[in-house]
């Protein structure tokens, strides 16, 4: 990551996004791309190329891509997954999913980050790496941060509002006093990307004994990601790792280790399960793993930390141009949107990590009924691969809307081209029938060919409003309720 070049450095901004992972570059090229002078502080000097454990970019993720023009490019840098298999017995198949992409996507983080930046530094961020957050304050006007720069000098930054993207042990959290209450989940994982001899023949491999479990899935350059635990190995993280201590787990759980050789990269860690109760704190915001973080089953991790900036970016835009009636209520939107969420994915990815760690085998077979009962139910399937996906979430509607407020909104052919398309300019979209004739709108109206219902669609692709056949006092009405 190349940081902006800037002599002196700006003391003040609109807002100061505080780490440079998927989250804090997705939200800070958002805010600079709605003309937003925005500052993103990364404590590393440089990004690692490979030393990143996310791998999966679920569908809702990229149709959120999609809305940045990023998709396309970085489904050429992966393998789209159109099945997942779970302990041999459960195959839950994503092309039911109404969406262009019914599918995951593995790739590493890293990729995800080299577009993320690209678009950031595109669009006018100022990445400060090697600065580190040291104190915060703030007051009804804005936030003051206290910096420590690559030079070990200090300064200064005042900021309209602060967002904390700064992971697991997140500073801004602790200047916050915000708990974050939970456990760790499971300790002792292995982690690494190998080469295989004997690839095994589906797409996404896993299974638990009891005793053990282990993931492998391909990358598509011929490296694999192979993740692994053994209940009798319990160390502490900083204890040494060797490939032979992953190939004996892979062969416990999975009955052989498919040839494992040449790590580009292994290490040891523990996987937690929190979340902050709150996401917003008067002018200082949370996101991502800072503000929740789970297991890495299901690989909902990094997807739930780039919808939350996605959910929050927009809101932040309309804030501070003055384009929503409350800018309070609007903001405090996003712990009643995203908390719940974010606590749904707690509980999922830890009743699946649970249910790989079955250990005995009345829980085995209880697990093996219930994936196959789940294979078999197809609807109760497709709800669950929803949920993972990001397809299925739905927020409340707002105050004085109602469904389909709320929802998502799918991929609409508009006569105009696609509405993720039209979603890339940052802005509300009003979808209408062709004909149809309100008046002066707050924003353009793009025409449905095939349907008689309008939409106000958020720049997040969510549904603020809709109506079958309204009165264009009724149009204008929810236009002023959300732009005005």
């Amino acid at each position: 990551m190349a940081p902006t070049p800037q002599a002196p450095a700006d003391p003040r901004a609109d807002v100061v996004v505080v780490g440079a992972g998927p989250t804090g570059l997705l939200l800070a090229g958002d805010l600079a791309a709605a003309g937003l002078r925005t500052v993103l502080l990364e404590r590393r000097a440089a990004h690692s190329a490979n030393l990143t454990r996310a791998f999966a970019v679920h569908a809702r993720t990229l149709e959120l891509l999609d809305a940045r023009g990023l998709a396309d490019e970085l489904v050429k840098t992966g393998t789209p997954v159109g099945e997942l298999g779970l302990f041999g017995t459960l195959a839950l198949e994503l092309k039911a999913l109404r969406t262009r992409f019914p599918y995951v996507l593995i790739t590493p983080q890293y990729e995800v980050e080299r577009l993320l930046t690209r678009r950031a530094l595109s669009t006018g961020v100022d990445i400060r790496e090697d600065t580190a957050l040291l104190r915060l304050t703030q007051d009804a006007d804005g936030v003051t941060a206290q910096l420590r720069g690559p030079d070990g000098g200090r300064s200064t930054l005042h900021a309209r509002y602060l967002v904390g993207t700064d992971g697991v042990r997140s500073t801004v959290r602790a200047e916050l006093g915000l708990p974050f209450p939970g456990d760790s989940v499971i300790r002792s994982m292995v982690l690494a990307d190998v080469r295989l001899t004997d690839p095994p023949r589906s797409a996404i491999t896993v299974n638990g004994t009891g005793q053990a479990f282990a993931f492998i899935v391909p990358f598509g350059d011929g490296w694999y990601r192979v993740m692994g635990w053994l209940r009798a190995r319990q160390v502490p993280d900083s204890a040494p790792v060797e490939l032979e201590e992953l190939r004996a787990i892979t062969r416990a759980a999975l009955g052989t280790d498919h040839g494992m050789h040449d790590p580009r990269w292994i290490s040891r860690f523990h996987s937690d399960e929190r979340q902050s109760p709150a996401y917003r704190q008067g002018r200082v915001f949370l996101a991502g793993d800072a503000a929740h973080v789970h297991s890495p089953a299901g690989g909902q991790g990094m997807n739930t930390g780039l919808q939350d900036a996605a959910n929050l970016s927009w809101k932040l835009a309309a804030a501070l141009h003055g384009r929503t009636p409350d800018p309070s209520a609007l903001l405090d939107s996003y712990q009643r949107e995203r908390h719940p969420v974010g606590r749904a994915v707690l509980r999922s990815s830890g009743a699946m990590v649970r249910l790989a760690m079955a250990r005995g085998p009345l829980q085995r077979g209880g697990r093996d009924l219930a994936a196959a009962a789940l294979g078999l139910l197809r609807p109760a399937g497709t709800r669950a691969m929803a949920m993972i996906s990001g397809i299925g979430i739905a927020y409340p509607p707002a105050p004085g809307e109602r469904r389909p407020a709320g929802r998502r909104a799918p991929d609409l052919a508009l006569a105009e081209g696609r509405l993720y398309e039209l979603l890339r300019r940052g802005e509300f979209v009003l979808v209408t029938p062709p004909g149809t004739a309100f008046g002066s709108t707050a924003v353009p109206a793009h025409w449905l060919d095939d349907r008689t219902a309008c939409a106000l669609v958020r720049p997040d692709g969510y549904v603020a409003w809709a109506a079958r056949d309204p009165e264009p006092a009724e149009v204008r009405a929810a236009l002023t309720r959300w732009l005005s």
